[in-house]
């Protein structure tokens, strides 16, 4: 390889890095600082809770029980303070603990009827796509989609379902 195809390559990379950079700082802003965060704030008004129980009710998955100590592992918080997220949705009647089939030293938790009806409310607010979408056409939208699904596909934190794709909302 020549001087001059090395220079090339180190700033094709680099060009590449930085629209991959950019891409991802803008879609932090269109989540976090966007319209998507007043629908965190509007989820939390409707449910009366705060954003880090909002984050465990909509972690938990309607009629199956999650082991407390799992959604400490999948938050990367103390279980202590999984205690205190499921005190809130408890008092909310949003979830409730119950004991392990098998393992009578393990607490799982499971969505209550008004939980489940929460996060459905919740999806449905949270899964409207913001009026920034109307700036891009049909096709633009389907691009979009695709390298959405594309890039969640190699994200190899994002769980994983039984036939090993990733798990992605219809």
């Amino acid at each position: 390889m020549s001087a001059y195809d090395a220079i090339k390559d180190v700033r094709s990379t680099s060009v590449g890095q930085d629209a991959a950079r950019e891409s991802w700082r803008t879609m932090h802003s269109l989540l976090f600082e966007g319209e998507g965060r007043s629908r965190v704030q509007m989820a939390c008004a409707m449910t009366g809770v705060p954003p880090g129980v909002l984050k465990t009710l909509i972690h938990l998955s309607p009629g199956a029980a999650i082991p407390m100590r799992e959604i400490a592992q999948h938050f990367g918080v103390d279980s202590s303070y999984v205690t205190t997220l499921v005190d809130d949705l408890e008092a909310n009647g949003l979830a409730e603990r119950r004991p392990h089939p098998t393992d009578r030293r393990v607490k799982t938790i499971v969505l209550t009827p008004k939980g489940i009806e929460a996060r459905q409310r919740i999806e449905a607010l949270m899964y409207e796509p913001p009026k920034c979408f109307d700036a891009l056409s049909e096709t633009e939208r389907t691009q979009l989609r695709r390298l959405l699904r594309k890039l969640a596909a190699a994200d190899p934190s994002l769980a994983r379902s039984g036939d090993g794709s990733p798990h992605i909302p219809a």
